[in-house]
């Protein structure tokens, strides 16, 4: 495995410009179709991808998707594809600056998350900073007062599930290439949620399937760029630069959907990103 730490973070940056404009595109789609939809259009434009892009690559799809790991890439792929429906809905419900601003503890769930899975060391320093960012989130919910809403965890939950799945991807990559977890990603992730995408569907509409099209590039070439991050350098390195998001993401939700930033909100964020 690399350990470029340069590399790793210009990924990462990359990656999060990327997934700011996604998140952007399926606030808006999803607030004229439910999530599911926006989602299956999204994972089949990502596996028509990957299927072209394995078939390119010597010894063709066969060779690609040949695993070390296939439970633990089908289990990548399916958490992948829940936490994509968790996540645009919560950006329906609570918007995407608050939904950003609990879902930036999730480097600090990775970094929990690397000590038990790979086994790597997480010193008494890196505890306190995990400790200090989840009085952030905290500060965020705010539970116990009027204004909390219990549709605030589903960013949590959200965000738990996305640690799980870069942690998984740093370890398949021990066994397995880039390519082929980017295959297991579009696959697994593809067949699960067009499994229940009947009970879900929505009729598209007129422009509607441009934007959907703009919606699944925009997915791939982000989580592409996260896997190359993750295999670059340790998630400890790089998890620290997907907080650029949250201000990605906050510039698009303020200037696009007019949405307000709560004065907790930054407090909360604020504790978040230092930590």
């Amino acid at each position: 495995m690399q350990n470029n730490a340069r590399r790793g973070i210009l990924l990462m940056i990359a990656a999060t410009i990327t997934l700011a404009m996604l998140d952007g595109f399926s606030r808006y789609l999803a607030g004229k179709y439910n999530v599911v939809t926006v989602g299956v259009f999204r994972y089949w434009f990502f596996f028509a991808f990957v299927m072209l892009l394995s078939s390119t690559q010597p010894g063709g799809v066969a060779r690609v998707a040949s695993t070390k790991r296939p439970v633990l890439q089908v289990i990548r792929g399916v958490m992948l594809a829940l936490n994509v429906c968790l996540v645009v809905y919560s950006f329906t419900a609570l918007g995407l600056v608050e939904s950003h601003a609990v879902l930036a503890c999730y480097p600090l769930i990775a970094a929990a998350l690397s000590m038990p899975i790979l086994g790597e060391r997480v010193g008494w320093r890196r505890w306190l900073a995990i400790g200090a960012g989840f009085v952030g989130v905290i500060i965020i919910l705010r539970p116990g007062t009027g204004v909390f809403s219990p549709l605030s965890f589903v960013p949590l939950l959200a965000a738990t599930i996305f640690a799980f799945y870069g942690t998984l991807t740093r370890l398949v990559s021990r066994d397995d290439s880039t390519a082929t977890s980017f295959f297991w990603t579009g696959a697994a992730g593809a067949a699960a949620i067009t499994l229940v995408s009947p009970f879900f569907w929505n009729p598209m509409q007129g422009i509607d399937w441009l934007w959907m099209a703009v919606n699944g590039a925009l997915g791939i070439t982000g989580h592409f760029l996260l896997i190359k991050a993750m295999e670059a350098a340790q998630p400890a390195t790089t998890q620290p630069f997907s907080y650029f998001q949250l201000m990605f993401v906050s510039i698009i939700g303020v200037t696009v959907f007019d949405e307000s930033v709560d004065p907790a909100i930054i407090i909360g964020a604020t504790i978040i990103v230092a930590a």
